[in-house]
């Protein structure tokens, strides 16, 4: 069993930056890191995620302002969102997964940008 703790939401001014951070309950060699918004509804989008070789992908929402980086030794993801918009506002989630192995979810942390 994996635990996910994610910090670093908060409040935000459009324009400044906040870093989200996702720390397992152990190493995370072998898992996809992953980071999902959920808005309002209950409906969960992807925002972006970083795979085992370290190859990064992105929402076009969020393409040139938000960064994803791992440690795998301390277990730990990264999100760094710059340039913050009003639509960036949701609760961010952090998913481990790998092939062929339960996935584990945080229970998000909240990041709300008003202008």
């Amino acid at each position: 069993q994996v635990q996910l703790v994610e910090s670093g939401g908060g409040s935000a001014q459009v324009g400044e930056s906040l870093r989200l951070s996702c720390v397992a309950s152990g190493t995370i060699f072998g898992w996809t890191v992953a980071w999902y918004r959920q808005g309002s509804g209950d409906a969960r989008e992807s925002v972006a995620s970083i795979d085992t070789r370290g190859r990064t992908k992105y929402s076009d929402a969020v393409k040139g302002r938000f960064t994803a980086s791992r440690d795998n030794v301390r277990g730990t993801g990264w999100l760094q969102m710059n340039s913050l918009k009003p639509e960036d506002t949701g609760l961010y989630l952090c998913h481990l997964s790998s092939s062929g192995v339960q996935d584990y979810w945080g229970q998000g942390t909240q990041v709300t940008v008003s202008s």
